[in-house]
C-alpha cells in the first residue's frame, strides 16, 4: 500500500498534474462515467441503501454532473490567480496568489451517499491538480466494487486509485504520509484520523454526522439553492450538510495559494542593503510608513536624518 502512496507522489511530483489540459480531461472522464454508467450508478445504490432511483439522481448523479460542468467551465479563471494590489513604494511590480495543488490526498468515504461523498471531493482535487487515493465505505458493497472497478476506465490510473477494504485498509492507509485527508463520517472515527494525520503534521478535513436544528416552512426549496448557488458554501452533499466542498470551495479545499512577485530591475531601493548609514536608517523608516514625500527630501538632501545613538 505504501508503494502504491509512493506511485501517486512520484506521478504528481513529475508536474502532469499541473497542466490544465490534464485536470480537463479527468473531469471529462468522470462525467463520462456518470453518464456512461448511470444505470449501474443507480442498481448500486439500490442494492446498498435501497434508495429510489429518482432519489439516487437527485442526491448524486444528478448533482455530480452538475458540479463536474462547474469545475470545467470555470477551471481557467480559478487556475489564473488573485491579483494583488501593491503600494506606490512597489512601483513596476506586479503580484498574484496562485493556487497551488496540495499534492497526494487521501479521500475517506461514508455509506450514505457513497458516490456523492467519494466524488464530489474527487471533483475538486482533481480541478487542483492532486493525485488522490479514495477508499469507499466496505459498508456499501455494491457501490464500493462499482467504483473500483470503472474509475480506473474512465480516469488516469496513475493518478486516481480507489482501495477497497473495512476498518483494517483504513487503519494501513492512515499509516501512510498525505498532503490532504478528507474523512466523511462519525466523530468517533474522525478523531483516529485526526490523531493518525497529526503524526504526518497532515491538514485533515472531517466531515463529521450530527444533528442541525433548523426550522422547515411549506415553501422550503434549501436542497435546490444549495445545488444551483455555487457561490454560496452551503453543506457537503445532499444531506450531509456542513462541508465547504462544493462548487470554488471544492477546488479551495485543495489547494494552498502561493504569492508570485514579478519586478523590474529599475528602479532598485539601493538603501535597503549595506553598509548601513544613519541616511539609509531614515530613508527606510519613511518607505515603511510610505511618506515617498520625505523619502524625496531625503535623497535630496533637503532632511537630514537622525543619527544613530553613539551606544548601538
Amino acid at each position: 500500500m505504501e508503494r502504491e502512496v509512493e506511485e501517486l507522489r512520484e506521478y504528481f511530483s513529475a508536474g502532469k498534474t499541473r497542466e490544465a489540459s490534464w485536470r480537463k480531461q479527468q473531469l471529462k472522464g468522470l462525467l463520462k462515467f456518470m453518464k456512461e454508467r448511470e444505470e449501474d450508478i443507480l442498481k448500486a445504490l439500490k442494492l446498498d441503501i435501497g434508495k429510489h432511483p429518482v432519489e439516487s439522481f437527485r442526491d448524486e448523479v444528478g448533482a455530480l454532473i452538475k458540479d463536474i460542468n462547474v469545475a470545467l467551465d470555470n477551471l481557467d479563471n480559478w487556475m489564473s490567480g488573485k491579483k494583488i494590489k501593491l503600494p506606490l513604494a512597489a512601483y513596476r511590480t506586479s503580484a498574484k496568489l496562485v493556487a497551488e495543488p496540495l499534492g497526494v490526498v487521501l479521500i475517506i468515504a461514508s455509506w450514505n451517499f457513497p458516490f456523492g461523498l467519494a466524488l464530489e471531493p474527487l471533483i475538486g482535487a482533481i480541478a487542483a491538480g492532486c493525485t488522490a487515493v479514495i477508499k469507499p465505505s466496505e459498508l456499501s458493497p455494491a457501490s464500493s466494487a462499482l467504483l473500483a472497478k470503472a474509475i480506473p476506465a474512465y480516469v488516469d490510473p496513475e493518478a486516481v486509485k480507489v482501495i477497497q477494504g473495512g476498518i483494517d485498509v483504513c487503519g494501513q492507509l492512515l499509516l501512510c504520509k498525505w498532503d490532504k485527508i478528507f474523512f466523511t463520517g462519525s466523530s468517533l472515527v474522525g478523531r483516529i484520523v485526526m490523531a493518525a494525520a497529526a503524526k504526518h503534521l497532515t491538514p485533515v478535513v472531517l466531515e463529521l454526522g450530527g444533528k442541525c436544528p433548523c426550522i422547515v416552512d411549506s415553501i422550503s426549496n434549501s436542497w435546490l439553492t444549495e445545488y444551483a448557488a455555487d457561490t454560496v458554501p452551503f453543506g457537503g452533499v445532499g444531506e450531509s450538510g456542513y462541508g465547504r466542498y462544493h462548487g470554488k470551495f471544492s477546488f479551495d479545499t485543495f489547494t494552498h495559494e502561493k504569492p508570485v512577485l514579478k519586478r523590474a530591475l529599475f528602479p532598485d531601493f539601493w538603501f535597503r542593503y549595506p553598509p548601513w548609514t544613519n541616511k539609509k536608517l531614515e530613508l527606510l523608516r519613511a518607505a515603511f510608513a510610505f511618506k515617498y514625500f520625505n523619502v524625496l527630501l531625503i535623497v535630496l538632501g533637503l532632511k537630514k536624518p537622525k543619527k544613530l545613538p553613539a551606544n548601538i
